[in-house]
Order: C-alpha cells, then sequence, then structure tokens
C-alpha cells in the first residue's frame, strides 16, 4: 500500500477503536506507520483524512450490501430497495462506529467548505450508485429521473440509519418501509 492508502487505513482503525472525535494525528501516525507531515502533505488537515476514512468505509460498506441485490434481476425497484434495506440493516451492528464518525464528519462540513465538497461528492456518487442499484440499470444510464429515485432512496437509507443509531428497537423494519412505499404508491394523495 502506498503511504496515503495506509494514512486512511490507520484513519480507519482509530475510528473504530476511539471514535471521529476522540482521534488525533498522532494516533494515526501511530497505527499507519506514516510520519505527521505526510497527513498534511496527502489529506491538507487531519479532519480531511478523517473524513477521506469515514466516506471510504461507507462506499466499502455500500459495495458489500449491494453485492446481496444483484441475485435479483427483473426484480421491482421496491423489492429491489426492500433486500438493500435489510441487509444494510443487518450491517449496522458491525458498523456503528462508522455511523456515529458520518455523523461527525457531516458537522465538519459547515465549517469547511473542502470537507463539504468531498461529502457532495460522495453524496452525489451515492445517488447514482443507489438508483442504479434499485431501478437496475448501468450507471451510466441513470439521468435526472433515475437519480431522484437514488436522491429517495438515500434519504431514506440515512433517516433509517440515524433512527437506528439513536433507538435501534424502535427503527422501523426494511419490510416495513417497504410495505409504507407501497402502500403510498397506491394512494390518490
Amino acid at each position: 500500500m502506498s503511504q496515503r492508502e495506509d494514512l486512511i487505513r490507520g484513519a480507519q482503525q482509530c475510528i473504530a477503536e476511539k471514535g471521529y472525535a476522540k482521534t488525533t494525528a498522532r494516533d494515526i501516525t501511530a497505527a499507519s506507520g506514516a510520519n505527521l507531515a505526510s497527513i498534511g502533505y496527502h489529506f491538507g488537515s487531519k479532519d480531511a483524512l478523517l473524513n477521506t476514512a469515514v466516506l471510504e468505509s461507507f462506499d466499502e460498506w455500500g459495495e458489500a450490501v449491494e453485492e446481496t441485490v444483484h441475485d435479483l434481476p427483473d426484480a421491482p425497484p421496491v423489492t429491489r430497495l426492500e433486500r438493500f434495506l435489510k441487509n444494510y440493516a443487518a450491517s449496522l451492528p458491525a458498523r456503528r462506529t462508522i455511523l456515529a464518525a458520518s455523523v461527525q464528519a457531516m458537522a465538519q462540513a459547515e465549517h469547511s467548505e473542502d470537507i463539504r465538497r468531498q461529502i457532495a461528492a460522495s453524496h452525489d456518487a451515492g445517488v447514482r450508485s443507489l438508483a442504479a442499484l434499485v431501478l437496475d440499470v448501468a450507471p451510466e444510464d441513470v439521468g435526472d429521473e433515475e437519480r431522484a429515485v437514488g436522491s429517495f432512496a438515500l434519504s431514506l437509507l440515512n433517516g433509517f440509519a440515524l433512527q437506528w443509531y439513536i433507538s435501534a428497537d424502535a427503527a422501523p423494519g426494511a419490510a416495513d418501509l417497504a410495505a409504507t412505499i407501497r402502500r403510498l404508491a397506491g394512494s390518490d394523495v
């Protein structure tokens, strides 16, 4: 691995062990074997490195969950979304620290345009990826209408994750969410 990748893996390890807010630059360099100056060289700041680590963790997590939907060719979009949500929900306990770190990263975006851009780019990729997954189309075929589906799915995913994080027992299940979508889709209101 390159020094940049070592720093990302070290940051991911520190986030898992100490949390986002308590991770220091020295913690990251100790975990990665890199020197302190390399954080500034590769990322500009510790916060930018932590955000990169969080976003890459989310990408890896999303890719792993997406794999569970590929065996549903020709399934209706809500069924594909339900499967994704079910497997996402099952993976949440093991990813609790990354979920918490993502909330903290989002709060940092209020004070840093670089972090806001970094999160916005990740959000855009997530919208496109979810649209392609739910609609069973190639990512390059995702246009404005498909993006709206991806945006809805990402909003649902983020809201569900926050509800689960606050109170896992009170959060709805994937089947409940899918049933609600089906109910609303059949409604005239």
